[in-house]
Protein backbone atom coordinates (compact mmCIF):
# COMPACT_ATOMS: atom_id res chain seq x y z
CA UNK A 1 0.00 0.00 0.00
CA UNK A 2 1.12 3.71 -1.10
CA UNK A 3 2.38 5.71 2.43
CA UNK A 4 -0.19 8.25 1.13
CA UNK A 5 -4.10 8.26 1.64
CA UNK A 6 -6.49 8.73 -0.89
CA UNK A 7 -8.91 11.54 -1.78
CA UNK A 8 -12.13 11.33 -2.48
CA UNK A 9 -14.52 14.04 -3.00
CA UNK A 10 -18.56 13.77 -3.11
CA UNK A 11 -20.32 16.46 -5.07
CA UNK A 12 -22.90 16.69 -7.96
CA UNK A 13 -24.52 19.28 -10.54
CA UNK A 14 -27.03 20.51 -7.78
CA UNK A 15 -28.17 20.90 -4.16
CA UNK A 16 -30.21 18.38 -1.96
CA UNK A 17 -28.69 14.92 -3.30
CA UNK A 18 -27.67 14.27 -0.33
CA UNK A 19 -23.76 14.64 -0.63
CA UNK A 20 -23.20 15.40 3.55
CA UNK A 21 -25.13 12.16 4.49
CA UNK A 22 -23.39 10.49 2.19
CA UNK A 23 -19.65 11.75 3.17
CA UNK A 24 -20.65 10.47 6.61
CA UNK A 25 -22.04 7.31 6.02
CA UNK A 26 -18.77 6.31 3.77
CA UNK A 27 -16.69 7.58 6.45
CA UNK A 28 -18.75 5.58 9.16
CA UNK A 29 -17.82 2.69 6.67
CA UNK A 30 -14.28 3.37 6.97
CA UNK A 31 -14.21 3.35 10.02
CA UNK A 32 -15.32 -0.39 10.32
CA UNK A 33 -12.24 -1.29 7.92
CA UNK A 34 -10.36 0.61 10.76
CA UNK A 35 -8.92 3.39 7.75
CA UNK A 36 -8.29 6.93 9.95
CA UNK A 37 -10.47 9.16 8.17
CA UNK A 38 -10.42 13.20 7.45
CA UNK A 39 -13.50 15.04 6.82
CA UNK A 40 -12.85 18.06 4.86
CA UNK A 41 -15.57 20.32 4.59
CA UNK A 42 -15.21 22.31 1.20
CA UNK A 43 -18.60 23.72 1.33
CA UNK A 44 -17.12 27.14 2.50
CA UNK A 45 -19.86 29.58 2.75
CA UNK A 46 -22.81 26.96 4.09
CA UNK A 47 -20.84 23.79 5.49
CA UNK A 48 -22.55 21.42 7.56
CA UNK A 49 -20.33 18.58 8.90
CA UNK A 50 -19.44 19.99 12.35
CA UNK A 51 -22.94 20.73 12.88
CA UNK A 52 -24.16 17.68 11.88
CA UNK A 53 -22.21 15.65 14.08
CA UNK A 54 -22.40 18.09 17.06
CA UNK A 55 -18.99 19.03 17.04
CA UNK A 56 -17.71 22.11 18.57
CA UNK A 57 -15.14 23.87 16.40
CA UNK A 58 -12.10 25.83 17.41
CA UNK A 59 -10.24 25.94 14.33
CA UNK A 60 -11.15 25.51 10.65
CA UNK A 61 -9.80 25.64 7.16
CA UNK A 62 -9.80 29.48 7.52
CA UNK A 63 -7.24 29.40 10.24
CA UNK A 64 -5.31 27.23 8.69
CA UNK A 65 -4.65 28.81 5.26
CA UNK A 66 -4.53 32.34 7.98
CA UNK A 67 -1.32 30.60 9.71
CA UNK A 68 0.39 29.23 6.56
CA UNK A 69 -0.23 32.86 5.00
CA UNK A 70 1.48 34.61 8.00
CA UNK A 71 4.06 32.18 9.32
CA UNK A 72 2.10 30.29 12.37
CA UNK A 73 1.17 27.04 10.95
CA UNK A 74 2.90 24.45 12.75
CA UNK A 75 1.32 20.62 12.66
CA UNK A 76 -1.98 19.81 10.51
CA UNK A 77 -3.58 18.19 13.33
CA UNK A 78 -3.85 21.75 15.35
CA UNK A 79 -6.93 22.49 13.10
CA UNK A 80 -8.41 19.37 13.22
CA UNK A 81 -11.37 18.28 15.46
CA UNK A 82 -12.07 14.42 16.36
CA UNK A 83 -15.54 12.90 16.10
CA UNK A 84 -14.41 9.84 17.37
CA UNK A 85 -11.29 7.65 17.51
CA UNK A 86 -11.13 6.95 13.53
CA UNK A 87 -13.00 9.99 12.24
CA UNK A 88 -11.41 14.00 12.27
CA UNK A 89 -12.97 16.83 10.77
CA UNK A 90 -11.24 20.20 9.27
CA UNK A 91 -14.12 21.85 9.31
CA UNK A 92 -15.43 25.15 7.09
CA UNK A 93 -15.50 28.46 8.87
CA UNK A 94 -17.97 29.35 10.96
CA UNK A 95 -18.31 32.65 9.18
CA UNK A 96 -19.46 32.88 5.88
CA UNK A 97 -17.35 36.12 5.36
CA UNK A 98 -14.14 33.77 5.51
CA UNK A 99 -14.95 31.94 3.18
CA UNK A 100 -14.24 34.55 0.31
CA UNK A 101 -10.62 35.01 2.31
CA UNK A 102 -9.39 30.96 1.34
CA UNK A 103 -7.77 31.13 -1.87
CA UNK A 104 -8.14 27.74 -4.41
CA UNK A 105 -4.56 28.06 -4.76
CA UNK A 106 -4.13 26.47 -1.31
CA UNK A 107 -6.70 23.31 -1.89
CA UNK A 108 -3.08 21.43 -2.88
CA UNK A 109 -1.13 22.38 0.17
CA UNK A 110 -4.52 21.19 2.18
CA UNK A 111 -4.81 18.03 0.36
CA UNK A 112 -1.42 16.93 0.83
CA UNK A 113 -1.52 17.23 4.27
CA UNK A 114 -4.39 15.92 4.82
CA UNK A 115 -2.97 12.62 2.65
CA UNK A 116 0.04 12.47 4.66
CA UNK A 117 -1.86 12.13 7.73
CA UNK A 118 -4.69 9.65 7.42
CA UNK A 119 -5.28 6.60 5.75
CA UNK A 120 -8.91 8.22 3.69
CA UNK A 121 -9.63 12.03 3.12
CA UNK A 122 -13.21 12.45 2.12
CA UNK A 123 -14.14 15.80 0.99
CA UNK A 124 -17.64 17.43 0.89
CA UNK A 125 -18.40 20.20 -1.25
CA UNK A 126 -20.80 22.55 -2.80
CA UNK A 127 -22.12 21.84 -6.19
CA UNK A 128 -20.82 25.38 -7.69
CA UNK A 129 -17.84 25.10 -10.28
CA UNK A 130 -16.17 27.68 -8.85
CA UNK A 131 -12.15 27.70 -9.01
CA UNK A 132 -11.85 26.22 -5.63
CA UNK A 133 -14.31 22.93 -6.86
CA UNK A 134 -12.73 22.38 -9.79
CA UNK A 135 -9.28 22.64 -8.33
CA UNK A 136 -9.84 20.23 -5.58
CA UNK A 137 -11.61 18.12 -8.79
CA UNK A 138 -8.01 18.17 -10.49
CA UNK A 139 -6.12 16.95 -7.47
CA UNK A 140 -8.38 14.55 -5.84
CA UNK A 141 -7.88 11.09 -6.61
CA UNK A 142 -11.73 10.11 -6.85
CA UNK A 143 -14.78 11.90 -7.51
CA UNK A 144 -18.45 10.88 -6.76
CA UNK A 145 -21.12 12.56 -7.99
CA UNK A 146 -24.75 11.87 -6.52
CA UNK A 147 -27.61 12.31 -8.78
CA UNK A 148 -31.17 11.85 -8.33
CA UNK A 149 -34.36 10.71 -9.86
CA UNK A 150 -35.18 14.85 -10.76
CA UNK A 151 -36.05 16.36 -14.21
CA UNK A 152 -33.87 19.08 -13.21
CA UNK A 153 -30.85 17.37 -11.41
CA UNK A 154 -30.69 15.07 -14.44
CA UNK A 155 -30.19 18.09 -16.91
CA UNK A 156 -27.76 19.70 -15.15
CA UNK A 157 -25.86 16.22 -14.47
CA UNK A 158 -25.82 16.15 -17.97
CA UNK A 159 -24.34 19.15 -18.82
CA UNK A 160 -21.64 18.66 -16.10
CA UNK A 161 -21.16 14.83 -17.62
CA UNK A 162 -20.05 16.95 -21.13
CA UNK A 163 -17.94 19.23 -19.55
CA UNK A 164 -15.73 16.31 -17.51
CA UNK A 165 -15.37 14.82 -21.06
CA UNK A 166 -14.19 17.57 -22.36
CA UNK A 167 -11.83 18.01 -19.95
CA UNK A 168 -10.89 14.59 -19.81
CA UNK A 169 -11.76 13.45 -16.89
CA UNK A 170 -12.10 9.78 -15.99
CA UNK A 171 -11.28 8.80 -12.09
CA UNK A 172 -15.24 9.42 -11.18
CA UNK A 173 -18.39 7.05 -10.63
CA UNK A 174 -22.08 8.04 -10.49
CA UNK A 175 -24.64 6.98 -7.62
CA UNK A 176 -27.75 7.25 -8.08
CA UNK A 177 -29.53 8.71 -5.03
CA UNK A 178 -32.80 7.36 -4.81
CA UNK A 179 -33.34 7.75 -0.65
CA UNK A 180 -33.40 11.75 -1.02
CA UNK A 181 -36.85 11.77 -2.58
CA UNK A 182 -37.98 7.79 -2.80
CA UNK A 183 -41.47 9.56 -3.80
CA UNK A 184 -39.97 10.73 -7.71
CA UNK A 185 -39.85 7.72 -9.90
CA UNK A 186 -40.35 9.73 -13.01
CA UNK A 187 -37.33 7.89 -14.95
CA UNK A 188 -35.94 4.39 -14.72
CA UNK A 189 -32.60 3.77 -14.25
CA UNK A 190 -32.37 3.07 -18.10
CA UNK A 191 -33.90 6.36 -18.64
CA UNK A 192 -31.50 8.22 -16.75
CA UNK A 193 -28.20 6.31 -18.12
CA UNK A 194 -29.41 8.02 -21.56
CA UNK A 195 -30.43 11.23 -19.75
CA UNK A 196 -27.18 12.12 -18.22
CA UNK A 197 -25.29 10.11 -21.18
CA UNK A 198 -22.84 8.37 -18.69
CA UNK A 199 -23.04 4.88 -16.65
CA UNK A 200 -24.34 4.75 -13.13
CA UNK A 201 -21.70 3.03 -11.63
CA UNK A 202 -23.94 2.70 -8.03
CA UNK A 203 -27.85 2.99 -6.77
CA UNK A 204 -28.87 3.66 -3.35
CA UNK A 205 -32.34 2.74 -2.99
CA UNK A 206 -35.52 3.86 -1.85
CA UNK A 207 -35.25 1.11 1.26
CA UNK A 208 -32.73 3.90 2.58
CA UNK A 209 -34.85 6.62 3.21
CA UNK A 210 -34.87 7.28 6.75
CA UNK A 211 -37.96 8.43 8.13
CA UNK A 212 -36.33 9.72 11.47
CA UNK A 213 -32.83 11.35 9.50
CA UNK A 214 -33.71 14.08 11.35
CA UNK A 215 -33.68 12.82 15.12
CA UNK A 216 -30.25 11.28 13.80
CA UNK A 217 -28.88 14.85 12.51
CA UNK A 218 -30.00 16.27 15.74
CA UNK A 219 -28.35 13.47 17.60
CA UNK A 220 -24.92 14.45 15.88
CA UNK A 221 -24.83 10.21 14.81
CA UNK A 222 -23.37 8.61 11.48
CA UNK A 223 -26.07 5.94 10.43
CA UNK A 224 -23.47 3.54 9.58
CA UNK A 225 -22.18 3.19 12.69
CA UNK A 226 -24.80 1.71 13.72
CA UNK A 227 -24.64 -2.36 14.46
CA UNK A 228 -28.19 -3.12 13.08
CA UNK A 229 -27.28 -1.06 9.50
CA UNK A 230 -26.27 -4.75 7.95
CA UNK A 231 -29.51 -6.06 8.48
CA UNK A 232 -32.09 -3.22 8.56
CA UNK A 233 -30.76 -1.92 5.11
CA UNK A 234 -28.80 -4.91 3.76
CA UNK A 235 -28.94 -4.32 0.27
CA UNK A 236 -27.62 -0.50 1.05
CA UNK A 237 -25.48 -1.47 3.19
CA UNK A 238 -23.60 -3.88 0.67
CA UNK A 239 -23.71 -0.99 -1.81
CA UNK A 240 -22.12 1.33 0.12
CA UNK A 241 -19.38 -1.02 1.51
CA UNK A 242 -18.58 -1.86 -1.89
CA UNK A 243 -18.29 2.08 -2.95
CA UNK A 244 -15.94 2.18 -0.17
CA UNK A 245 -13.42 -0.74 -1.21
CA UNK A 246 -13.87 -0.13 -5.04
CA UNK A 247 -12.78 3.69 -3.83
CA UNK A 248 -9.70 2.09 -1.65
CA UNK A 249 -9.04 -1.14 -3.54
CA UNK A 250 -8.47 0.82 -6.72
CA UNK A 251 -5.59 3.76 -5.58
CA UNK A 252 -3.50 0.99 -2.93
Amino acid sequence: MNNKGISVCITSAKGGVGKTITTLNLAGLYEQLEKKVLIIDFDLASGGISVALNMDINKSIYNLVDDYINNRYKEFKNYVASYDSYIDVLASPKDPRQAGKIDSKYVELILDKAVNNYDVVLIDTSHVLNDLNVSIMDLVDKLLFLVTNDPLDLKNMRSLMTILKDVNYKNFKVILNESVAPFKKYFSLYDIKNIIEENVDYVISRDFYIKNIDNIIMNGEIITKDDKMPTIFSKDYTTLMQIITDMYSEEV
